[in-house]
C-alpha cells in the first residue's frame, strides 16, 4: 500500500511540474519550432518579450527576427 501512495505522490509531483507547459497555445510553437518562452516572458504568462512583440507585429511571422538587432 505504501508503494502505491509513493507512486501516486511522484506522479502528482511530475504532473504539477509539467502542467504549466500545457497552458500555452501550441499552434504557434509548432509552426515556428520554438518553445513558448521564446516569445513569452514566462511559461503560462500572456506577456510578450521582444521576439513575441515582433512576431505579433509582423503578421505572426519571425521572418527577419534573426537579422534584427536585439537590444
Amino acid at each position: 500500500m505504501l508503494r502505491i501512495f509513493r507512486f501516486l505522490g511522484i506522479l502528482t509531483a511530475v504532473t504539477l511540474v509539467i502542467a504549466p507547459f500545457a497552458m500555452s497555445t501550441p499552434e504557434f510553437a509548432k509552426k515556428e519550432s520554438k518553445s513558448c518562452t521564446y516569445c513569452h516572458t514566462a511559461v503560462g504568462k500572456p506577456d510578450l518579450n521582444d521576439a513575441g512583440r515582433y512576431y505579433k507585429e509582423h503578421n505572426l511571422s519571425l521572418e527577419g527576427w534573426n537579422d534584427k538587432k536585439k537590444p
